[in-house]
């Protein structure tokens, strides 16, 4: 595919994904499967593994359930909705009812996701699609983690939405940033985590919401967290 176009400066770097969970080995074993992944639990940890440490989707555990709709959800490729249900979906709309290219379904805690349906012979062994942010001004959000990241944002007029392509190791899974009216109500149940420097990340107009042994809690400008671990040595 042609390259996309990179700003000059990379202020962060992305390293994996995060999803809370009120039953970590319930909601593990059901991602791991709806995208292709590998269950990697111990005491302490649970992740979904893929072929490198950016794959791995960390599975936390909370105790505060859903509150409201997901304003981050993950997209996923199957070969059918009843696949999605056999492993504990529950689908919400289907596409051929709505008239989008997707049908919309929530995970065993309720989280909503969205599947796209491909011909079984053309599923991905990794089938995790994208990572959707609504946002009140897309635009602002995707131009900013555009300059964090160091990808210049794809703008689709058609419906005022933003795109990052290939911010992560695997080249299909995108950031989508989307326009909704409502505000941020709830923290979020997914984030992602990057490298980088904190006070660059500060300096950038990110907000510091707690420190980890580690790592520091950020927040961008509409208030999404995401998790800021220190650079690799080169």
């Amino acid at each position: 595919p042609p390259a996309v176009p990179r700003l000059r400066s990379v202020i962060a770097t992305w390293k994996d994904l995060c999803l809370d969970a009120l039953d970590r080995v319930v909601m593990a074993r059901f991602w791991a499967a709806a995208t292709g992944l590998e269950v990697n639990a111990s005491e302490r940890h649970v992740s979904l593994d893929g072929p490198t440490p950016g794959h791995r989707v960390w599975v936390n555990q909370v105790d505060r359930g859903r509150s409201a709709k997901n304003r981050v959800h993950l997209d996923v490729y199957a070969a059918s909705l009843d696949d999605l249900v056999g492993l504990g979906a529950t689908v919400l709309s289907r596409a051929e009812e709505t008239g989008f290219g997707w049908s919309v379904l929530a995970d065993p805690e309720g989280g909503e996701f969205c599947a796209f349906l491909r011909d079984p012979g053309d599923l991905p062994s990794y089938r995790l699609h994208g990572v959707v942010i609504d946002c009140l001004d897309p635009g602002r959000v995707a131009g900013w983690w555009g300059e964090v990241l160091g990808v210049e944002p794809v703008h689709h007029a058609e419906h005022d939405w933003w795109t990052l392509e290939r911010v992560a190791p695997d080249d299909t899974l995108t950031l989508d940033f989307v326009p909704v009216p409502e505000p941020r109500v709830a923290p979020n149940r997914v984030h992602w985590d990057v490298r980088g420097s904190v006070d660059d990340l500060l300096a950038a107009g990110a907000t510091r919401l707690w420190d980890h042994e580690g790592s520091s809690m950020l927040a961008d400008p509409e208030g999404n967290e995401f998790c800021v671990f220190a650079a690799l040595p080169d």
